[in-house]
């Protein structure tokens, strides 16, 4: 009896140990899935932010690190090279529509890139409106690519902001030097940059050359230059008069912005504005102009001199939704009339119907700014854009004047301006005159206001005012006789 309850505890004691055996191999079998599945998950996440980390969120193609490690795959197969794709006036497009329709673009943009790619190729978005194609080949397989991009970017395509076109310049570079390999991006961005300016002379798609790297280096020197010319106002205005055209009488000046390099001599305005526009120190500069155009508005006011002044808007300033509020500020330091004040306007900016563009031509308006269309004749005017426009004046632009006494056909279409302005009560004004057979044509027509290098090339606001009083020593405008300003006995209570 005693050996049969001694198995029977015996028994009991090791079904107690079999149980919490087994219990604890359940729990640890446990444990260790679970610490499976946490290591499962922390690989998934691992993964999925290495992709991340690879991948572009908003068009799924690969970033700027993710095209690193494919051009790092593609060295060691074989011939390669990289497209950059530079969507044109990306900046300005998302200023003007905002965030939501420049996505739009940059998708669509995407979408038409990766159609284009052949196999072994991928593509990236680096930022903006920058794209880059890494392309497994030599030259001539990448400009087949470039060139079926740029086709398939230019389809049209209708958007809630009406039919879209996507222009680009694009740089093409491809592997050569193995001290190269990590610079291809670089130097493909550099020919696109090319492209975008024009300078290559081939259209919108550039290949590398090692000399644009000097390039590069020297515009950098010279942007910078730039930037210190603005920061310690070494820019000056010039002011280029503009006379009536039946009493000849100085009525209004034009300031034209001039650099004096130290080591370059004087810089061209189509040379550094430019720059400026793409650096983004158009703002600044455009600034500076409209400022500086006002103190010397108000210096020839003190002096009983009731000229208008009138200066060049860019196609940035445009975009940008304070420049009338900037201007009142200006007028009203310098106390000065808005109706005296000029803004000069491209025709083809001012046909660009953006959003900020219409609202700022409305706020012009509003203000009695003085709108003149710029370089007339040149665009695609219609007319009734024309019509809509708060513009009081035409500038026939110099092309149609230079060819005045050789051409009918230029005669033609200068007269058909003048008779558009006087039936739309605007006042025309001919820029460029520069011989005395173009003013007399002119006047013949009924041009307005005149200006050119046959009265006076561009001078300093000193000289302008020596020219309006009679006592200039400049031997420009001599050949041709100048009579007071018409507002010269203007008293300043009138003003």
């Amino acid at each position: 009896m005693k050996v049969a309850a001694f198995d029977e505890v015996s028994l009991g004691l090791i079904g107690v140990s079999l149980m919490a055996a087994l219990v604890a191999l359940l729990l640890m079998m446990r444990e260790r899935w679970k610490s499976a599945r946490i290591s499962h998950q922390l690989q998934v996440v691992s993964s999925e932010k290495r992709a991340l980390e690879r991948g572009d969120a908003l068009t799924g193609l690969l970033n700027r690190k993710g095209l690193d490690m494919a051009l790092d795959v593609m060295a060691s197969a074989g011939p390669h090279g990289v497209v950059v794709v530079l969507l044109d006036h990306y900046r300005r497009l998302r200023q003007a529509f905002g965030q939501e329709f420049s996505d739009f673009v940059i998708k669509l943009a995407a979408q038409r890139l990766g159609s284009c790619l052949p196999p072994g190729a991928t593509a990236a978005h680096l930022e903006g409106g920058e794209f880059a194609l890494a392309i497994p080949g030599g030259k001539s397989d990448l400009l087949e690519v470039a060139e079926l991009a740029f086709q398939q970017l230019a389809l049209p395509v209708q958007s809630a902001k009406g039919q879209l076109i996507l222009a680009a310049s694009m740089g093409v570079a491809t592997a050569g030097l193995p001290e190269d390999r990590g610079r291809l991006i670089e130097f493909a961005s550099l020919a696109a940059e090319r492209a975008g300016t024009g300078l290559n002379g081939e259209g919108k798609i550039c290949v590398y050359d090692p000399a644009f790297a000097e390039e590069a280096r020297a515009q950098a020197f010279f942007l910078n230059d730039l930037r210190e010319a603005i920061e310690n106002k070494q820019l000056r205005l010039l002011f280029q008069p503009k006379v009536d055209a039946q009493s000849l009488q100085i009525t209004a000046a034009e300031a034209l912005l001039r650099w004096q390099h130290p080591v370059r001599g004087n810089v061209a305005p189509g040379v550094f504005v430019p720059m400026a526009e793409a650096a983004g120190l158009m703002g600044v500069l455009g600034r500076w102009v409209i400022e500086e155009s006002c103190r010397v508005a108000a210096n020839w006011r003190a002096m009983g001199l009731r000229m208008r002044v009138a200066v060049n808007i860019s196609a940035l300033q445009m975009q940008e939704e304070d420049l009338v509020d900037h201007i009142a500020q200006c007028l009203g330091r310098y106390g000065l009339q808005p109706n005296r004040f000029t803004c000069e306007i491209t025709e083809s900016v001012a046909m660009q119907h953006t959003a900020t563009a219409t609202a700022t031509f409305e706020r012009m308006r509003s203000l009695g700014l003085h709108v003149s269309i710029d370089d007339f004749g040149t665009g695609y005017s219609s007319l009734a854009a024309l019509r809509r426009l708060p513009a009081s004046e035409l500038k026939v632009d110099r092309a149609f004047i230079a060819d005045l006494e050789h051409s009918e056909d230029a005669r033609s279409i200068a007269a058909s301006i003048v008779s558009l302005g006087k039936a739309l009560n605007l006042k025309v004004v001919a820029e460029g005159v520069e011989t005395q057979g173009q003013c007399e044509l002119l006047m013949m027509m009924g041009c307005d206001e005149l200006q050119g290098f046959l009265f006076s090339k561009p001078i300093s606001a000193d000289e302008m005012t020596g020219m309006i009083k009679g006592t200039s020593q400049d031997d420009g405008p001599e050949s041709l006789p100048f009579s007071e300003s018409l507002f010269m006995n203007t008293t300043l209570s009138n003003l």
